[in-house]
């Protein structure tokens, strides 16, 4: 007796085949797709330089003319130096600094020495040497941004919280959104940046940060007060319960209510002192908490590090002529090639 044993259908072969072959070649097009991107980068980088190794001999002409021109300009010219100056605003004062540090450089500009000298309070000489005036944000430090960030969240509504998480806010937080920022004075003169450490001191404050300094100081007060005032009855209640306790102690049938917080029952109960004590600390520590946050924001900015007496010479990009010049040229020259292979394709387009 024979057995026949059983078979796998061919049609199931087949499918599993062309399923296969379908993937096989959709990975091959895949492939052939990133291949052609590459390619086409890489094309466009060859035509974009091309002109230049086609016109070596008057690119790199160029180059070095511009370069011992750069090195020229950067020799004769004065040199110039900076020193930076890390503050923290107070009273939303960070705006009228941003606005001050505008105005500072139209004078530069138009070379208002006079009105420059009275701001700072130097002479005019000095003031005809500054540069310019730029503020940036920080330093700060990645615990910093997450405190930010904290009290941004605690300051919105819930609902958005889930719309703009940290990176996003790290993103799209812009200049004024911190709280320490770091002016850079730049001067052709080396040792005047002391004397603007004192010219600073009004560019804090306006009628904004003025009336914002005092709603703060008279809400701290009517805060401070309301909290003597809890001290006040808590001490209040704590020698009418310790009374009231003698007194039931004396009589134990005797029976006194303070109000409806700290009844005495003619039964004997459980002290409350310890729950006194515990208020009392708290509102002690509330009191506290006020009287450090009043004293640590007093004034309207605290300067976190001054001008130094001596500047460091500006060894920036923007600077270094001998490198910036071959630079731009290189990039001028790259763009002529191109407008003119543009404008002669566009000529001979049919």
């Amino acid at each position: 007796m024979s057995e026949k044993l059983p078979q796998q259908p061919q049609s199931e072969e087949v499918d599993l085949g062309q399923l296969f072959n379908a993937i096989g070649k959709l990975f091959e097009k895949l492939f052939a797709f990133i291949g052609r991107i590459f390619k086409g980068i890489f094309s466009a980088i060859i035509y974009a330089i091309k002109p230049l190794v086609v016109h070596f001999k008057i690119v790199a002409a160029a180059l070095v003319i511009t370069a011992i021109l750069g090195y020229v300009l950067q020799k004769s010219g004065e040199p110039i130096y900076y020193s930076e100056m890390i503050v923290k605003p107070n009273f939303d004062s960070k705006y009228q600094l941003a606005t001050n540090i505008n105005y500072f450089n139209e004078l530069i500009t138009s070379k208002n020495h006079t009105e420059l000298s009275q701001i700072f309070e130097i002479e005019q000489n000095d003031a005809s040497q500054l540069v310019s005036f730029e503020l940036k944000a920080g330093p700060e430090t990645q615990n910093d941004l997450f405190i930010e960030y904290d009290e941004y969240v605690m300051s919105i509504d819930t609902s958005l919280v889930d719309e703009l998480n940290y990176k996003d806010y790290l993103e799209k937080r812009d200049l004024m959104s911190g709280r320490v920022f770091t002016i850079t004075a730049k001067s052709n003169k080396i040792d005047v940046f002391s004397l603007l450490n004192e010219g600073f001191k009004n560019t804090f404050i306006n009628n904004y940060s003025e009336h914002q300094k005092k709603v703060r100081d008279t809400l701290a007060y009517i805060e401070r007060k309301s909290l003597n005032m809890q001290l006040d009855r808590l001490d209040s209640i704590q020698k009418t319960y310790l009374e009231a306790i003698k007194n039931d102690s004396k009589n134990p049938k005797f029976s006194l209510e303070v109000g409806s917080a700290l009844p005495v029952q003619e039964e004997k109960t459980a002290t409350k002192e310890y729950d006194l004590f515990l208020k009392e600390q708290e509102i002690r520590r509330n009191l506290n908490k006020l009287n450090l946050m009043v004293a640590e924001e007093n004034t309207y900015y605290d300067v976190l590090s001054s001008f130094d007496k001596i500047g460091k010479k500006d060894k920036s990009i923007g600077q270094r002529y001998v490198l910036l010049f071959p630079v731009l040229t290189l990039v001028l020259m790259l763009l002529v090639f191109l407008g003119l292979k543009a404008f002669n394709y566009i000529k001979n387009y049919e």
